[in-house]
C-alpha cells in the first residue's frame, strides 16, 4: 500500500481508540476489516502470496467490494493467556524455559500481554515491546499456581478486555490461548461475577480478536474432566463453559495441537502463521443499524488462483454495527 492510502486507512481508524470507557471497534461506518487466513486441507499450510481478486466477502449473503487488502502489515497486538490447571503447568514451565527463541519471531512493532486464568483471570505483564519483560513475565507466570476451576469464558473476557488497551487500533488483536481445553462449568458461587460465554463472544466480535488456541494433550485433564462431568453435566447446557475450538473457529482462529513439537516451537510457528494471515476491508451498507450483528463470510473466488476444494478460508463469523 502507498503512503498516501496508509495515512488515510489510519485516519479512518483513529476513533476507534475513543474515550477510556468506550468499546474499541474493528469497525466504522468507513471500514471493515477482517483477519483471513487461507490453509491447504491435507497440510494445514497457508497459501502463498494472493490478490484481493482472489478472495470474496459476504456481509449477509451479500457481495462486498474488497477496498483494502495487505498481509502482515500492520503490527500485531497479542495476549499471551495461560491456562493454571495442573495438566498445563508442566507445558508452561518447558515454555518458560525455552521462551526466548519464540518470542524472537515477534516483530519490534508488536506488543504482547500476559495473562492467566484459573477461576478468574489475572494480568501478569501488561503490554510491552520490551522482549526481556515479556520473558519475565512468562517465567512468572510459569511459578503460579492455583486450585480453582478453570473459567474459559471469563478468561477470554478479561483477555478481550485487555485488548481494548492495545497501543494502537489499527493493530491487529490476537489471543494466543495455552489449554488442555477442559473447562469446569462455571455456576459455582465465586467472589466476583462471571461472564457467559455470549458475553466472550460479544466482547471478541467487537474488536475483531482472533482466538489462536495451542492445545495439550493430558490425561491428568481428561481424568479431571471426567469426574467432574458427573456432577456437572446437568449444569451445562445452562451454563456453557466454552470450548477453544469454538472460540476459535467463530473468530476466524484455528486451534492447534502440539505437532509433535516443543512449546516454544510450535509457539514460534504460530506466531508465523500469524503472519500470513490477511487483512481484508469493505466498506459496510449504510442502512443497517447501529448494534445489530452483520454475518461475514470469506470465501475463494471462483477464478481465483486457489481451487476451493483444496483450500480452506478462516474468518470471523461477523460483527457487531456501530
Amino acid at each position: 500500500m502507498n503512503k498516501p492510502a496508509l495515512a488515510a486507512l489510519f485516519l479512518c481508524l483513529t476513533p476507534l481508540r475513543a474515550q477510556d470507557q468506550e468499546p474499541l471497534f474493528r469497525t466504522t461506518s468507513e471500514l471493515v476489516l477482517v483477519d483471513v487466513q487461507v490453509l491447504r486441507v491435507k497440510t494445514g499450510t497457508p497459501a502463498g502470496a494472493l490478490k484481493a481478486k482472489d478472495l470474496r466477502v459476504f456481509e449477509d449473503d451479500v457481495p462486498q467490494e474488497i477496498s483494502q487488502f495487505s498481509r502482515d502489515e500492520f503490527p500485531l497486538s497479542v495476549v499471551m493467556l495461560f491456562d493454571l490447571t495442573e495438566s498445563v503447568r508442566g507445558v508452561l514451565k518447558h515454555l518458560a524455559e525455552g521462551a526466548k527463541s519464540a518470542i524472537a519471531h515477534f516483530k519490534p512493532e508488536d506488543e504482547v500481554a500476559l495473562m492467566v486464568y484459573s477461576g478468574g483471570a489475572t494480568l501478569v505483564d501488561d503490554f510491552t515491546k520490551d522482549r526481556k519483560r515479556t520473558l519475565e513475565g512468562i517465567g512468572k507466570a510459569a511459578g503460579m499456581r492455583s486450585d480453582q476451576p478453570a473459567h474459559f469464558n471469563e478468561a477470554v473476557y478479561q483477555a478481550a478486555m485487555q485488548l481494548r488497551k492495545a497501543g494502537s487500533a489499527s493493530n491487529r488483536r490476537v489471543i494466543i490461548w495455552l489449554t488442555d481445553n477442559y473447562p469446569n462449568v462455571p455456576f459455582r458461587q465465586m467472589p466476583f461475577p462471571l461472564h457467559t460465554e455470549m458475553e466472550a463472544f460479544r466482547a471478541l466480535h467487537e474488536d475483531g480478536v482472533v482466538v489462536a488456541p495451542i492445545l495439550m494433550k493430558s490425561a491428568m485433564g481428561s481424568l479431571m474432566a471426567t469426574f467432574a462431568g458427573a456432577s456437572e453435566a446437568s449444569k451445562r447446557k445452562e451454563f456453557p463453559p466454552g470450548d477453544a475450538k469454538k472460540y476459535a473457529e467463530l473468530t476466524g482462529g484455528q486451534a492447534v495441537g502440539m505437532r509433535g513439537k516443543q512449546p516454544e516451537e510450535r509457539l514460534a510457528q504460530l506466531i508465523d502463521e500469524l503472519r500470513a494471515r490477511y487483512t481484508v476491508g469493505y466498506r459496510p451498507p449504510e442502512s443497517q443499524a447501529a448494534g445489530t450483528f452483520r454475518k461475514i463470510r470469506v470465501e475463494l473466488a471462483p477464478d481465483g488462483a486457489l481451487r476451493a476444494k483444496e483450500w480452506t478460508v478462516l474468518a470471523r463469523e461477523g460483527y457487531y454495527r456501530k
